[in-house]
C-alpha cells in the first residue's frame, strides 16, 4: 500500500461522524474507554483507519440499539463472547425484567382497584411480596424447613406454585397471600404437625417414611381427581401402617386415635393456603388435597 493510498485510508473524527451517525462527543467517548483505536495527526488531531473504525463503529451502534451495555460490547469487540452469546444473555436479562414489571403492574392495578377500606390492608400486603421470584423463593425455603430433614425436591416442587410471567391482579393478591401464610411463624409448625403428624420425635426413618407416604398420596391423587369421597380402604391403611411402623408401633384404633390427637388439618391458615394454591394449580391435585383425603377417611375410621 502506498502512502497516498494510506492517507485516502485514513479519516478525521468529524468524517466518521458523518459516515456513522455518530457524535463526535461519543466517538471521543467511545475512544477513551478503548472500543476505538484512533492515531493521532501530525497536528495532534484524532485520526482513524476509515473502513475498520466505521464498521467497529456501526457494529457497536447496533449493539446499542438492541439495549446491550458497553461492557457486553466491549466483550464482542475482543472476541471473548460472540453475538450470539450476548443477544442471549440479553434475551434471558429481559426476560426476567418483563417479569418484574409485569408483577408491578398487576399490583399497582390491585391496590388502584381495591375498595377504598381495603386498600391500606392491600397495600400492606402487596408491599411485603413486590417481586414474584423472591416470594417463589421464600415458599421454597419455607417447605424446605417443613420437610426437613428429608429435602425431597419433589414434594417441595409439588406445593409450591410458579409466579406466573404475566399476573393478574387476582394472581398478584393469591401469591403475596401465600407469602404472608408463610411469614407466619405459627404456620410452620401446624403444617410440620399436618404432614409429620404428632410423636416425630419418634420417627426412626423420615426418608423412609415419606417415601412409603409418597406412594400412598399417589394412589389417592387420581381419587380426589375423580371426586371419590373418602373411605377407609386399603390407601388409609398404607397410611396408617406407614406412620406406624416409622415409630415403631402397629396398626390400632388407639394408634388411629394418637395420629388424630391435635391435629391441624382443619387449621384454617392451612385450608386458606391449599385453597390459593388450587388458584394456581388449576385441575392439578396438591399434596394438601391428597392428605386431607386421608384425614378425612382417617376420621372416619376412629
Amino acid at each position: 500500500m502506498t502512502e497516498d493510498t494510506q492517507a485516502r485510508a485514513l479519516v478525521s473524527i468529524g468524517e466518521l461522524a458523518r459516515a456513522t451517525g455518530l457524535s463526535v462527543r461519543t466517538i471521543r467517548f467511545y475512544c477513551d474507554e478503548g472500543i476505538l483505536e484512533s492515531q493521532r495527526s501530525p497536528g495532534g488531531h484524532r485520526i482513524f483507519d476509515g473502513d475498520t473504525a466505521t464498521k467497529r463503529l456501526l457494529l457497536v451502534r447496533r449493539l446499542r440499539a438492541l439495549g446491550l451495555g458497553l461492557e457486553s460490547i466491549t466483550e464482542v469487540l475482543r472476541g471473548e463472547r460472540s453475538i450470539e452469546e450476548v443477544i442471549a444473555a440479553e434475551s434471558a436479562r429481559l426476560d426476567i425484567e418483563f417479569r418484574s414489571l409485569a408483577w408491578r403492574r398487576a399490583s399497582v392495578r390491585a391496590v388502584e382497584t381495591a375498595a377504598p377500606l381495603q386498600r391500606e390492608e392491600r397495600l400492606g400486603l402487596l408491599a411485603a411480596a413486590q417481586d414474584g421470584g423472591a416470594v417463589h423463593d421464600c415458599l421454597i425455603r419455607f417447605w424446605q424447613r417443613i420437610l426437613s430433614p428429608i429435602q425431597h425436591r419433589d414434594w417441595v416442587c409439588w406445593n409450591v406454585p410458579e409466579p406466573p410471567a404475566d399476573p393478574t391482579v387476582d394472581d398478584v393478591v393469591a401469591y403475596a397471600e401465600l407469602a404472608a401464610l408463610a411469614a407466619d411463624p405459627e404456620m410452620k409448625s401446624a403444617v410440620r404437625r399436618q404432614f409429620w403428624r404428632n410423636q416425630s420425635e419418634l420417627i426412626r426413618d423420615p426418608q423412609g417414611l415419606y417415601a412409603d407416604v409418597g406412594d400412598v398420596m399417589t394412589e389417592v391423587v387420581p381419587l380426589v381427581a375423580a371426586g371419590v369421597h373418602p373411605y377407609c380402604g386399603g390407601e388409609l391403611d398404607r397410611y396408617v401402617r406407614a406412620h406406624a411402623g416409622a415409630r415403631g408401633f402397629r396398626d390400632s384404633t388407639q394408634f388411629r386415635e394418637q395420629l388424630l390427637s391435635d391435629s391441624t388439618d382443619t387449621d384454617q391458615r392451612i385450608l386458606r393456603y391449599w385453597a390459593l394454591t388450587d388458584q394456581f394449580f388449576g385441575d392439578r391435585v396438591t399434596v394438601g388435597q391428597a392428605h386431607h383425603w386421608l384425614y378425612d377417611a382417617l376420621t372416619q375410621s376412629c
